[in-house]
């Protein structure tokens, strides 16, 4: 499917207009779900005008993507960078944003550091507006502010330890650690939407990702986690090389379109 994009501003969302960039397919269907995407950058990057190969995915998949600059007004610090993902979904559960109709179903989806605050939307969703979000997809999740996991070592050979320590001081500098602010860490998990996850073999994050989706799973949430094998360029979303084009983006969007129709036919997966 061939994916078309537009940018537009979100000026009726409560904490402020918020910019984004909608990602569909040419020729999605009646209906169609509706994802708020949050992009990955170690909480570091602010950059909303680049390609997002994994918005891409998804839009593949059928699903109208809103990928939204949470970072411009949030400046990357909890609580704020949470408030305004929240803010813009729930925007999207009461008003779809003249996208998709009232029937449209409604995920949250994240990398790397966007997938910390997506794990976080769905745990407030399910505080604060139950049957809301009907999905959470969480994509190399950065939820560990310890980085004491085995995987995690391997960042240093692509130069993302430092970084990711750098990135979660700057995160953290606004107060305590929160459970929103490190899923990982929050004792009650149970209710939350159901998840898609994904890591790699050869993924940094591929210990702490595998966890949380372990966690989901013993509290009764409906969870679909694929590992995908090493050296299909996954690396490269959170600023990794590989040799040769990635293929990652084609198992996303596959995986997504799967987990879209079981969610259709069982919406309480959990």
């Amino acid at each position: 499917m061939t994916v078309e994009w537009k940018d537009m501003m979100l000026d009726k969302v409560a904490i402020g207009p918020v910019s984004a960039r909608i990602y569909q397919g040419a020729d999605y269907g009646k209906g169609p779900p509706i994802v708020l995407y949050l992009h990955g950058g170690a909480f570091l990057d602010s950059d909303k005008n680049v390609d997002r190969p994994v918005a891409m995915s998804l839009a593949k998949a059928g699903a109208i993507v809103v990928a939204a600059d949470y970072s411009s007004l949030s400046g990357n610090i909890f609580p704020q960078a949470l408030e305004v993902s929240f803010s813009v979904f729930t925007y999207l559960a009461n008003k779809r944003a003249g996208l998709g109709d009232r029937k449209s179903l409604l995920f949250v989806a994240g990398e790397e550091a966007g997938g910390n605050v997506a794990a976080g939307v769905a745990l407030k969703a399910r505080d604060q507006m139950p049957d809301a979000l009907d999905g959470q997809v969480l994509i190399s999740p950065l939820l560990d502010p310890f980085m004491g996991t085995s995987s995690i070592r391997k960042a240093e050979a692509i130069g993302m330890r430092q970084r990711w320590t750098e990135g979660w001081s700057h995160y953290l500098s606004g107060g305590g650690c929160h459970p929103y602010a490190a899923p990982c860490l929050c004792s009650r998990i149970s209710g939350v939407a159901p998840a898609l996850i994904f890591t790699a073999e050869d993924d940094p994050l591929h210990d702490e990702t595998i966890g949380y989706g372990a966690r989901l799973k013993q509290a009764g949430v409906g969870v679909r986690q694929h590992v995908l094998p090493a050296g299909t360029g996954w690396p490269s979303i959170y600023g990794g090389k590989s040799d040769g084009a990635p293929d990652w983006q084609e198992n996303v969007s596959r995986h997504f379109g799967s987990f879209l129709r079981d969610v259709s036919v069982q919406p309480q997966l959990h």
